[in-house]
């Protein structure tokens, strides 16, 4: 066995991988090589059991044979990226004296190719390759989506997943909420104590919004200086205010010489027949919400309807 089979490094992640091939020998061998390199493998004895097996678990990277009975490996790989194009990477194993080629297995979608017999040190290098190509391209995944000075989504990418929740909502019919939230006078406050300062107070606010709200549900944005969105599934008008609520309370019990802050709520209404409007009208009432709670004196949470949170209407 290679040595370098157990060395550390930084692409050494667990990967899940799904191992398919017919010759239950090669099964047991090369699922346990990939289990000592420190993946989880999962194997499939077709190319029909490996689809199924997909639909029902999240995989990294398929190693197919390519010659198989019901369905080969060049179909299974069509299949694969047709479904999950680059979310799953492919690695062939082909014959020396074959009818499949190189070209063929790459058009497919294959991410790359072995040719029998190898040895493990192949194996290991080739899943090293895709590890790495992943890393690189989860990183550039991750900025191009990420606000820089707060770690929050982007504008682009709450225009981009505004759509995509309010097609989910209206399809599973629940109800869907946005928050556009301000701070109040915060021109004044970078003018008075410096665009650091300023800088710092929008890191602070976006940690309070991240813990406010429930991780892998909900989703917050920074999409301008100080404005700052966030979208809630699955909740009812009263929760949406308390979230809203406790994201105003924790901001403005933090000691930060800073200003306070103005929410604005609204709810998904209509149709899946006017998505693209309904995306646009929930911004669009949000926002006004926002400027009803600014008209008011700024300091609490206004939904489209004029109403302001419980306690917090200003005098």
């Amino acid at each position: 066995m290679s040595q370098s089979l157990s060395s550390p490094g930084l692409f050494n992640k667990n990967l899940h991988i799904l191992f398919v091939d017919d010759d239950r020998e090669i099964l047991i061998s090369l699922s346990e090589l990939i289990r000592k390199l420190g993946h989880t493998c999962v194997t499939a004895s077709n190319g029909m059991d490996a689809l199924e097996k997909l639909r029902e678990n999240q995989f990294d990277i398929v190693i197919t044979d390519m010659k198989m009975p019901h369905m080969d490996g060049l179909e299974l790989i069509k299949k694969v990226k047709s479904v999950f194009g680059y979310e799953v990477d492919v690695i062939a194993i082909t014959g020396h004296h074959t009818e499949y080629k190189y070209t063929d297995i790459v058009e497919a979608g294959a991410s790359d190719f072995m040719t029998k017999p190898f040895s493990f040190d192949e194996l290991e290098a080739k899943i090293m390759r895709i590890a790495r190509q992943r890393f690189v391209l989860a990183k550039l995944k991750h900025l191009s989506v990420r606000d820089g000075i707060t770690g929050l989504y982007n504008r682009r990418y709450l225009d981009k997943n505004l759509k995509r929740e309010v097609a989910r909502a209206l399809r599973q019919r629940y109800d869907l909420y946005l928050l556009l939230i301000d701070i109040d006078n915060f021109k004044h406050f970078n003018d008075k104590y410096g665009h650091q300062h300023g800088d710092e107070l929008i890191r602070e606010l976006a940690k309070i919004i991240s813990s406010s709200i429930r991780m892998e549900v909900d989703s917050g944005y920074r999409y301008g200086g100080d404005e700052f969105a966030v979208v809630l599934t699955h909740v009812g008008r009263d929760q949406a205010f308390e979230i809203a609520e406790r994201i105003r309370t924790k901001f403005s019990e933090r000691n930060l010489k800073s200003p306070s802050l103005s929410i604005g709520l609204a709810r998904l209404k209509g149709s899946s027949d006017l998505l693209e409007e309904n995306g646009w009208t929930l911004f669009r009432e949000a926002d006004i919400a926002l400027y009803l709670a600014k008209r008011n004196g700024g300091d609490q949470v206004c939904d489209e309807r004029d109403e302001v949170s419980s306690g917090y209407m200003q005098s």
